[in-house]
C-alpha cells in the first residue's frame, strides 16, 4: 500500500529511467510533485526502498532500480485523484530485473583484524561482486578478515565480510569498531553502563573494555563470503 505521493514518485521515476536510462535528481522530483523541500523526497525514496518498490545502488551518483511497478499504474493514480484518496492500492507485479543486477560490486577495503586490531583501513584495494540478495537498506563495503578470534561466531581468516555502513549498533552486534581512531577490528559489541566492551569468539582472545568515547562504529555485519 502506497501514499499517492509515493505512487506519483515511482510512476516518475520509472518513467524517467525508461526514458534515459538516468535517475532523475532529487531537485526533479521535487519539483515533479510540487514538493518543498528536497527532504520530503527523501521521505517518500525511504518509503519506497523499505517497502520494496526501488533500490538505491551503492557508490553511484543519483543510481536508483525500480524493482516493481503497477500494472494499472495510468488507472490508479487517475481513480485516486479523482476521489481524493491519499493512499493508492494498486496490483503490483515484479519488474523484471537488468542481468548485471545478478551481483552488485562492493569495494574492498583491504584486511581487518579479527584478532589483534591493526590501523584502520580507508582505501578500497579493489572490488568484490556480493549477491545482491545479501544486501538491505543503506551503503555497503567489504573487508576481508585477517586472524581467528571470531571463528566461534563462523567466521575464519581469509572471508569476506560484508558490512552495512553505520555509526550505530544493538548489544551483540558483530560490528567494525575503530579504536582510539586508529585501530579497526571485528568483533561482538556490548555496552555496560559508559563501557563498551569489544567481545571476541575465540575463548584464546580477551575481551577488551574501553571508554565511550575511544570505540566508534563503522559499519554492522550483515554477511560473510568464503572461497574454498
Amino acid at each position: 500500500m502506497l501514499t499517492r505521493k509515493q505512487h506519483e514518485l515511482l510512476i516518475f521515476i520509472n518513467q524517467r529511467l525508461e526514458e534515459s536510462g538516468i535517475s532523475p535528481s532529487f531537485e526533479e522530483m521535487k519539483e515533479a510533485l510540487s514538493l518543498r523541500s528536497k527532504s520530503g523526497v527523501h521521505r517518500l525514496i525511504t518509503g519506497l526502498e523499505e517497502r520494496g518498490f526501488i533500490r538505491r545502488l551503492p557508490h553511484r551518483a543519483r543510481a536508483l532500480e525500480v524493482l516493481k511497478v503497477p500494472e494499472d499504474s495510468g488507472a490508479a493514480a487517475k481513480s485516486a485523484n479523482q476521489s481524493g484518496a491519499k493512499v493508492v492500492r494498486p496490483n503490483f507485479a515484479s519488474k523484471p530485473v537488468a542481468m548485471d543486477a545478478a551481483a552488485v560490486s562492493l569495494p574492498l577495503f583491504g584486511r581487518i583484524a579479527a584478532g589483534t586490531p591493526i590501523e584502520a583501513l580507508s582505501e578500497s584495494e579493489r572490488m568484490v561482486e556480493i549477491p545482491p540478495s545479501m544486501l538491505g537498506r543503506g551503503e555497503h563495503y567489504a573487508l576481508e578478515i585477517a586472524g581467528d578470534s571470531m571463528v566461534e561466531a563462523g567466521i575464519h581468516d581469509g572471508d569476506v565480510a560484508v558490512i552495512r555502513r553505520s555509526d550505530t549498533a544493538d548489544n551483540g552486534d558483530i560490528v567494525v569498531a575503530l579504536v582510539d581512531d586508529h585501530e579497526a577490528t571485528l568483533k561482538r559489541l556490548r555496552r555496560k553502563g559508559k563501557s563498551v566492551a569489544l567481545e571476541p569468539a575465540n575463548a584464546a582472545y580477551e575481551t577488551r573494555i574501553f571508554g565511550p568515547n575511544r570505540v566508534k562504529v563503522q559499519g554492522r555485519l550483515v554477511g560473510l563470503i568464503r572461497q574454498y
